[in-house]
């Protein structure tokens, strides 16, 4: 089976090698990987770096955001007939190893899509990010009807059938809940998974915040008006 990593990255030089190098080289069931660096448009030398770590960089011009980076990973898995494909933050906050974990399930279980879930281990969580998922959790339940736990995880598995079916249009955060809102729409099956969560100083100030959560819910009434 063929593997597709699928790494979104803005500015992440300081910590993208130690992401890249903390993928397993060898993963029960896996045949073939590929990791797929998605640069949107850096301004540092996140895309050499990851190059160099051994990473297939694909390059944004132009930053468009972590839904776009995102639609243009699961694209590049499409093109590279990949059998999984899983999403995983570039800013070091997720633990590569229970990459093997969403694969087992996907094989093994069947599910077609696995969310790696930071709220089942909510004490690892800071108060003010944990606060912000819970009410994205809510809006995005609102919305499309299918209640998770963790929306807003960034680290995510997909089988071949759930990546040809999703529909993704959104460019930024909002990409999350669009994501959910087409695990229902597709009656994918999907399932959470309690995940470690690594929260330095340097995480802690990446993604989203609180506040952001009027933008997305804008972006997201405004799609589906114009729908």
């Amino acid at each position: 089976m063929k593997l597709a990593i699928l790494i979104p990255a803005f500015n992440e030089e300081p910590t993208i090698t130690k992401v890249i190098k903390a993928i397993p080289k060898k993963i029960v069931g896996i045949s073939e990987k590929e990791i797929f660096i998605i640069d949107d448009g850096s301004e540092d030398r996140t895309g050499i770096i990851a190059r160099n770590a051994g990473a297939m960089v694909l390059t944004h011009l132009v930053n468009q955001g972590v839904g776009a980076a995102t639609i243009t990973g699961l694209e590049a898995a499409k093109l590279y007939d990949a059998d999984i494909a899983i999403t995983i933050d570039a800013d070091g906050q997720h633990d590569p190893k229970e990459i093997e974990k969403i694969v087992n399930l996907i094989v093994k279980k069947k599910y077609d899509v696995v969310i790696g879930s930071r709220l089942l281990q909510r004490k690892e969580m800071p108060k003010f990010k944990a606060f912000g998922n819970f009410l994205m959790n809510w809006v995005t339940y609102a919305i499309y009807g299918l209640w998770v736990k963790d929306s807003q995880s960034g680290f995510k598995g997909f089988s071949k059938k759930a990546v040809r079916e999703l529909n993704l249009t959104c460019r930024g955060y909002e990409i999350c809940s669009e994501i959910i809102g087409e695990i229902n729409r597709n009656n994918l099956k999907f399932v959470e998974m309690p995940i470690k969560t690594i929260y330095t100083e340097y995480s802690k100030k990446r993604g989203q915040y609180p506040l952001n959560a009027v933008n997305i819910v804008l972006k997201l009434i405004i799609k589906l008006i114009l729908k």
